[in-house]
């Protein structure tokens, strides 16, 4: 469900897709992520990870009255302490979205598909 806004000059819409994107970007930003997953990757029968242009796949938007709701489903790199990489995913994701939409995110629910092993 896209967020919708009006102002004195017109109407603005942000799609689901755009937020995705701009979630995507700085999920892969963080230290520790590999890079994401699809939420389906079981059902679309490959585990390989997302390219920018994919990162809709790997993130579900829900839009409510409390605010923006991030799932985003992530491949770890082996050896790094999960709960601190986690925190600071959530961290991110939240700063990047409420400056940039100038909106409340209520969560950023993090799933972790995988862990891979950097050689």
């Amino acid at each position: 469900m896209p967020i919708n806004r009006k102002t004195s000059l017109g109407q603005i819409r942000i799609s689901d897709g755009a937020i995705a994107s701009l979630a995507g970007t700085t999920v892969n930003e963080c230290y520790g992520v590999v890079g994401m997953i699809s939420k389906n990757y079981l059902a679309d029968g490959y585990s390989a990870l997302l390219k920018k242009e994919n990162y809709s796949k790997g993130i579900v938007v829900k839009n409510d009255k409390a605010g923006i709701k991030i799932d985003v489903y992530v491949v770890i790199s082996y050896g790094v302490k999960i709960s601190e990489v986690v925190a600071q995913l959530q961290e991110r994701v939240k700063y990047a979205l409420e400056k940039s939409l100038n909106m409340d995110v209520d969560c950023v629910n993090v799933h972790i598909e995988g862990i891979q092993v950097n050689e």
